[in-house]
């Protein structure tokens, strides 16, 4: 995959974050890039992107608004969500014909108690605060009304962008295809690209690595990774379409029994966090990995799980996130359970000992 830096502008094209679809950007890429490109020249950002990871939106925000040199940041097809963000570090913001910008709430989940939850939703509203700051910084508008815009996810074509003050320039400009993401996990979306992401089998299922596991909290993802898997043309019509829906609901069922025997075996006590990496984070067969939970340490103080502790349930918003990768049933039915304390160096460790 080439580099971000091409001939003295920054593509920002696909998922903020990890690399997914081999397409995507991080922030240290930018960061690495805006040195690369010198910090007192003046730099063009082209973004396509259906978002990704709070956090790194923010990051990469912060390089292009303390770059030295003027940031002109045109946005080809697609700025939405954490991609949205990015694009307010332009001094100039131009929108090209078709091009869309989509701002809302971030979101994020986690497992345990109710007091869990609730720090949880206290952190999302705080981040929804700052996200806002950044909005009226830029529109001029309130923040009081652009938190009423990301309550409702708003979605922009350039001339709406412009008039609201998020764009300067609405360009009548040839766009291009706007960037592989599952469209349907956001609320509000144009049933045209929830129609292309379903045309286009864009569905939110990718593996991420060990590493990117530990160093990216949870509770900052806006939405789950996604992958694109190779679509047939959407006006042809396959004649086994009955045998790969039956062919998916096998493996949907095989994956659900997989990740409830890596959650309720023995050796999951006292190694939880392990136990939920390996069974929805990896493809790990249950027996490799139940060989790699057998000699991971455990965390001191643990108890085997209580049995009538009441399951936690998932909203229905996350909830529809979730199924498109075969987790939703199971994610809703696990029992909460007191968590380890895990490190990079446990993963690790636990794997070259396997």
């Amino acid at each position: 995959m080439p580099g971000i830096l091409q001939d003295g502008e920054l593509i920002l094209y696909g998922f903020v974050g990890e690399n997914y679809w081999d397409e995507g950007f991080t922030a240290l890429e930018v960061l690495n890039a805006l040195a690369l490109h010198g910090r007192d020249e003046p730099i063009t950002a082209r973004i396509n992107s259906g978002g990704g990871y709070t956090d790194e939106g923010i990051a990469i925000f912060n390089a292009l608004k303390t770059h030295k040199g003027k940031v002109s940041v045109i946005i080809d097809a697609m700025a939405a969500s954490a991609a949205s963000v990015i694009a307010m570090a332009g001094d100039e913001r131009t929108m090209r014909a078709g091009a869309l910008m989509m701002i809302h709430d971030p979101s994020g989940g986690t497992w345990g108690t109710a007091a869990d939850h609730e720090a949880i939703g206290e952190l999302l509203n705080k981040q929804a605060d700052q996200l806002a700051g950044i909005y009226a910084d830029v529109t001029g508008k309130t923040p009081g009304e652009l938190r009423q815009m990301m309550v409702e996810e708003t979605w922009m074509n350039g001339s709406e962008a412009q008039v609201q003050g998020f764009a300067t320039v609405d360009e009548a400009a040839q766009a291009v295809s706007v960037s592989a993401f599952d469209y349907r996990t956001y609320n509000c979306a144009p049933d045209t690209l929830k129609q292309l992401s379903k045309t286009k089998n864009w569905s939110a299922k990718a593996e991420r690595s060990p590493a990117a596991f530990v160093a990216q909290p949870t509770v900052n993802q806006e939405t789950q990774p996604m992958t694109t898997q190779p679509a047939a043309d959407a006006n042809s019509v396959s004649p086994n379409t009955d045998q790969t829906q039956s062919n998916a609901a096998n493996e949907a069922t095989a994956e659900r029994e997989r990740i409830s025997k890596f959650l309720n075996c023995e050796e999951a006590v006292g190694r939880t966090e392990l136990a939920k990496y390996l069974a929805f984070e990896t493809t790990t067969s249950f027996e490799d990995g139940q060989k790699v939970l057998a000699k991971a340490p455990k965390a001191e103080g643990t108890e085997k799980p209580q049995e009538d502790v009441p399951s936690t349930q998932a909203s229905t918003y996350e909830q529809e996130r979730l199924r498109s990768s075969s987790q939703a049933s199971n994610y809703g039915s696990q029992k909460t359970t007191t968590a380890a304390t895990l490190n990079r160096a446990d993963i690790f460790a636990a794997r070259k000992q396997a």
